[in-house]
């Protein structure tokens, strides 16, 4: 559904679904059963201002009936955040397709404590593109190859790309070169297929019986030394290509190998939460990107010039 305010400072208008019946009469009477804990002087001051929108873009009151509206939208009061010290590169630009490499500690799109630091706020802001918006996602710390869309007319050739699956994503990571103890020995290059599933209440994706709705293609490139000062065991640089997208999908499957990526907070161990450390990015880089482009007809692929920091 098309939002009635425009983007501004990069970030959408939040839309909000006003329930069909219930013990509010009003817009305001919902918003202050939902949000009145936080700000409800803030609350009313935006319906006095007319800054809470209903379909078509009609300004709500603090009067409006309940029933007047199924969405309205509004803008979000924005805390100031921390700018995150690292930096997005450009790679290509047309009037169809953003390319960029998306450095590690850097969200694809806003959400919870990321909404400027984001690389789509970043981009939409740097270009002056309001409609930019992302063709996939990368995990927060996951850095390498991200696609936009600039042109809202074209998008949907390029969503129908990846709806089915006609684009090849490439990744690389450094884990170690045998598997921990209590797994067996790999023979790659390897398929790992099984059933995964993630809900928005839990943090970690998990793999359970039934029929396998993910699949890696895991390939060992070479193999080298461990950290000078660590004593470690020798470690290995791996390309990983997935023929599906599930939420840590590569995380999961190469810590289902005893080979998990090294710097990663997720898997096969949670570890408690801590502060981001910019000298330990997770060892994980989406290397590039390859489709027949719906507009020209021909085969295209992009490239990231990031490369691991443990990939000795």
């Amino acid at each position: 559904m098309q939002s009635p305010l425009p983007v501004r400072d990069g970030v959408n208008a939040t839309r909000l679904r006003l329930p069909d019946e219930g013990p509010w009469d009003t817009a305001m009477d919902y918003m202050m059963h939902r949000w009145g804990h936080i700000d409800p002087q803030g609350i009313e001051d935006r319906f006095d201002a007319g800054e809470i929108v209903g379909e078509a873009g009609i300004p709500l009151d603090r009067t409006t009936p309940l029933e007047r509206h199924t969405f309205i939208w509004y803008y979000r009061s924005l805390p100031p955040e921390t700018r995150i010290p690292v930096e997005l590169n450009i790679l290509h630009q047309d009037e169809h397709l953003l390319v960029v490499d998306k450095p590690h500690f850097l969200p694809t799109t806003p959400g919870g404590t990321y909404i400027q630091e984001s690389a789509l706020v970043r981009l939409r802001n740097q270009l002056q593109l309001p409609d930019l918006i992302p063709m996939h996602r990368l995990d927060r710390m996951t850095a390498g190859i991200l696609l936009l869309s600039t042109n809202p007319a074209t998008r949907g050739k390029y969503q129908v790309l990846f709806e089915k699956r006609q684009v090849r994503k490439e990744y690389e990571c450094v884990s170690a070169a045998e598997p921990a103890p209590g797994h067996p020995a790999v023979d790659f290059p390897v398929v790992v297929r099984n059933r995964m599933t993630k809900s928005r209440s839990y943090l970690l994706a998990e793999v359970i019986e039934g029929e396998p709705n993910a699949e890696t293609r895991i390939e060992r490139l070479r193999t080298f030394d461990g950290p000078a000062d660590g004593g470690e065991p020798r470690r290995a640089l791996y390309r990983l290509e997935p023929h599906s997208g599930k939420t840590h999908q590569l995380r999961v499957h190469m810590a289902s190998l005893g080979l998990g990526i090294v710097n990663d907070a997720f898997y096969p161990e949670l570890l408690d939460k801590a502060p981001d450390d910019y000298a330990k990015p997770l060892q994980l880089l989406a290397r590039g990107i390859r489709f027949v482009d719906p507009i020209s007809g021909s085969p295209v692929e992009y490239r990231s010039r990031l490369e691991l920091s443990e990939a000795r």
